[in-house]
């Protein structure tokens, strides 16, 4: 789901995953049941499956818990205690990782790259009890934040990133909690921008009425009137 290769919304059928994973529907359905119960999947008795689609209220309280861990874990982070060598190696590393991929056309790992350094930084500084809970929080928000997110967005993202490891190197977990509060803060507000994603998309454009703009230039008059009126009276 951070690589948005799913959109909000998206019916996850059982029979097409399991044929998909080589596995029974058993499986499928128990791997399912996994994910509504982190949240990330919801389930209709005569509908089936579908990916989680968050609601503003939603998306608001997974923003105020991610601000709530993220910029509490950062501000342990002091000179005196210092995020070790090794975990500043693994974020500089997950950096270039994110702009590899801002170099590149695939959204998707962009994406997933922008998403999952949150869950690295909780990893490298050695809170692997919040790893999973950050994990999900950051699925459903991610699933909504770059559904339209543009490269220039992603590069910002990218760079704030950077800001953030660059201050924990220093030692300087205050200034690196409020770049992660005021990051969040900014994707957070950027969803005001991104309309719900419409469903009926696809069929709104396969239906949509055949004007005389897009009617081949050789119709007749008779097939602009046929074209209009697609089902005329019977006399």
């Amino acid at each position: 789901m951070l690589g948005q290769k799913l959109l909000p919304g998206s019916r996850l059928g059982e029979q097409e995953l399991a044929t998909l994973f080589g596995v029974s529907r058993t499986l499928v359905r128990e791997a399912l049941s996994r994910l509504a119960a982190r949240g990330m999947v919801t389930v209709s008795a005569r509908r089936g499956w579908f990916l989680v689609e968050p609601g503003t209220d939603d998306i608001r309280s997974a923003f105020d818990a991610r601000r709530i861990i993220e910029t509490g874990l950062l501000r342990e982070v002091t000179p005196d205690r210092p995020a070790n060598a090794q975990a500043i190696h693994s974020l500089k590393v997950h950096i270039a990782r994110e702009k590899a991929a801002l170099q590149g056309d695939d959204a998707s790992m962009r994406s997933f790259l922008l998403g999952d350094f949150h869950v690295c930084l909780c990893a490298s500084l050695g809170y692997g009890l919040l790893v999973d809970t950050l994990r999900d929080l950051t699925a459903r928000t991610t699933l909504v934040a770059s559904r339209n997110q543009s490269a220039a967005d992603a590069g910002r993202s990218c760079g704030q990133h950077e800001g953030i490891v660059n201050a924990l190197a220093e030692g300087d977990g205050v200034l690196a909690a409020r770049l992660m509060a005021e990051h969040l803060s900014e994707v957070h507000t950027s969803l005001d921008a991104v309309g719900p994603a419409d469903p009926l998309a696809h069929l709104r454009q396969a239906l949509a009425p055949v004007g005389p703009a897009r009617l081949p230039h050789s119709a007749s008059p008779a097939a602009e009137s046929s074209a209009e009126n697609p089902f005329p009276s019977r006399t």
